[in-house]
C-alpha cells in the first residue's frame, strides 16, 4: 500500500481533481482509497437515526453495516485530533491511498493550485511538496503538470507515493520527507 496526498489551499479544487484521477487508476486496475481532513465539524450520519442517537448519548464509536458498506463513526469526546499515521493504520489495504488535505503533516503531497484563488504556492514553505498541479506553470524544479492533465497528474502521484511503512514510520516527527 502506498501513500500520497493532494494539499492545497481551499478553492484550488482538490477533490475535483481527485474525482478525475481517481477513475484514472481505476483504469489501470489500481484498487484506491481516500483519506479527507475536514476543518470543522461534520456528520455523516442522518440525524435521528439509530446510529445517531447512539453516538449523542455518548457511544465512543458506532459501526453501522449492510450489505452494500459499513462505515465507524469515532467520536472524540475531547480527545486530540488524530494525526495522520494513526488514520493510515486504519486503513484497510489498497493500491493506493490519496490523502485530500493534513497540509500541515509531514507526508509527500503534490499541491493543486489555482490561480483564481489568489492565494500564494504552498510549495516554497512546505518540504513535504514533490509536485504541482496547475493552471500556471511556476518557477521550481519540483515536477508539474496542468491541471487538466490527469494521466500526467496520475504519472507524478504514483512516481511520489511512499509505502504506507515508510509513512507510518514518520508518524512521530516533523522530518523532510523528500
Amino acid at each position: 500500500m502506498r501513500v500520497i496526498g493532494l494539499a492545497g489551499w481551499s478553492g484550488a479544487g482538490k477533490t475535483t481533481l481527485l474525482t478525475r484521477v481517481i477513475p484514472h487508476f481505476l483504469k489501470e486496475g489500481l484498487r484506491v482509497s481516500v483519506i479527507k481532513h475536514a476543518h470543522h465539524g461534520f456528520d455523516v450520519d442522518v440525524p435521528g437515526k439509530d446510529s445517531w442517537r447512539h453516538r449523542q448519548v455518548g457511544a465512543e464509536e458506532v459501526l453501522v453495516s449492510s450489505g452494500k458498506r459499513w462505515a465507524l463513526m469515532h467520536e472524540l469526546r475531547g480527545a486530540a485530533e488524530p494525526r495522520l499515521p494513526e488514520l493510515l493504520a486504519k486503513m484497510s489495504r489498497v493500491d493506493l491511498v490519496v490523502v485530500e488535505g493534513f497540509k500541515s503533516e509531514p507526508y509527500r503531497k503534490i499541491e493543486v493550485h489555482r490561480t483564481a484563488n489568489g492565494k500564494a504556492l504552498l510549495f516554497p514553505d512546505d518540504p513535504g511538496i514533490v509536485g504541482i498541479a496547475a493552471d500556471v506553470t511556476p518557477e521550481t524544479a519540483l515536477p508539474v503538470a496542468h491541471l487538466d492533465d490527469i494521466p500526467a497528474i496520475a504519472a507524478m502521484m504514483q512516481r511520489s507515493a511512499l509505502s504506507i511503512e515508510d509513512v507510518l514510520a514518520q508518524g512521530s516527527g516533523p522530518d523532510d520527507v523528500r
